[in-house]
């Protein structure tokens, strides 16, 4: 897996195991990502499928991509659409994405590499493969996760982050089995590179056979894992976990991740400190109300969500915005799963 890695794990720092009178986190529910078509048809498993948005709190929507492997002339992207009210952070795993956006924001990111968008009050933006990926084909493997903002935040300035491989902070479980890659949030004092608004931890670890990672949990977070390739078992009571799987964890101050004895385990960690407002989420909105929902879809209509900037094919431009309307009659989907993609609505 070309995610950062070390060749040898024992000269990274240690996270140390909690001590056992942390009260251990049990797992309340293990629940398997539906297949999907996103954007202009690329795969996607959608990881939060099924699962009560209030477990979730503060994320709302996220999607494992790929893995999959592109022949030539095969790999897709978005088109250019909006979003408002919420941050999204693409992590690329394999492969090559280009982000672009109305606030100026953008670039390549590659083998381990986040950007890490804030859409706040308003912005377009377009996520598609380089010319040169689609021309020859190849592995594609990443996530999208949608962290939602507070009412305070929702019409803050967009903001982009583009954060490389080489800022992550690299840790070792205490037993030396498991490979920490933080990219939010910290552990015994090594924090991620992300700046938040909503306070979250986010971490890709991968366990080596038979090894386990036991890690101290902010008691004020949710707990989430999602398995991105491999088996093994998560919590006191060794549920099993496979791809495409998502562990939710009850209160408590401590997580277990174990990877089977024959196979490594590549798993998404991520937590953060529930909102624990209203959401209202239509399309690429995330909202606290539907009269919110509403003023979006005009706002967009009327231009006030930012324009394409103004720069050449050569120079990169990956096309116009697509014409879009609420559609009539339409309902939003309030303070449940909203499965929203990134299809403008």
């Amino acid at each position: 897996m070309p995610a950062i890695t070390v060749d040898d794990i024992l000269v990274l720092p240690r996270v140390e195991a909690p001590d056992a009178t942390r009260r251990e986190r049990k797992v309340t529910s293990v629940t398997t990502a539906p297949t999907g078509l996103e954007g202009e048809g690329f795969p996607v498993r959608r990881a939060f499928a099924g699962v009560d948005l209030a477990r979730l709190d503060p994320f709302v929507h996220m999607d494992q991509m790929g893995e999959v492997d592109y022949g030539p002339g095969e790999p897709k992207g978005t088109p250019w659409h909006p979003h408002r009210g919420f941050e999204t952070v693409t992590y690329i795993i394999d492969g090559t994405f280009r982000h672009q956006d109305s606030n100026g924001g953008g670039g390549l990111i590659t083998n381990g590499d986040t950007q890490w968008m804030t859409a706040g009050g308003g912005i377009l933006h377009i996520e598609a493969p380089p010319e040169e990926l689609v021309v020859s084909g190849g592995l594609f493997h990443g996530i999208q996760l949608w962290v939602n903002l507070p009412a305070g935040l929702k019409m803050t300035q967009p903001r982009y982050q583009d954060i490389r491989a080489h800022q992550v902070a690299l840790l070792s479980s205490a037993d030396g089995g498991a490979l920490l890659r933080v990219i939010a949030g910290s552990f015994g004092g090594h924090a991620g590179p992300g700046i938040t608004h909503t306070p979250i931890t986010l971490v890709h670890a991968t366990v080596s056979p038979g090894a386990q990672v036991q890690l101290p949990w902010p008691t004020d977070f949710n707990a989430l894992a999602y398995a991105l390739s491999g088996s093994g078992f998560v919590g006191p009571d060794k549920r099993p976990v496979r791809t495409g799987q998502l562990a939710v964890f009850g209160a408590g101050e401590a997580l277990t991740v174990a990877a089977g004895p024959r196979q490594e385990l590549d798993i998404l960690l991520l937590g953060g400190q529930p909102i624990r407002e209203p959401v209202a989420a239509y399309g690429p909105f995330v909202m606290n109300s539907r009269a919110e929902l509403v003023q979006a879809f005009e706002d967009y209509q009327a231009g006030r969500l930012g324009t394409i900037p103004a720069v050449s094919r050569e120079r990169g431009d990956l096309g116009p915005p697509p014409q879009a309307a609420e559609p009539a009659g339409a309902s939003p989907r309030t303070n449940t799963d909203p499965h929203p993609g990134h299809d403008v609505l």
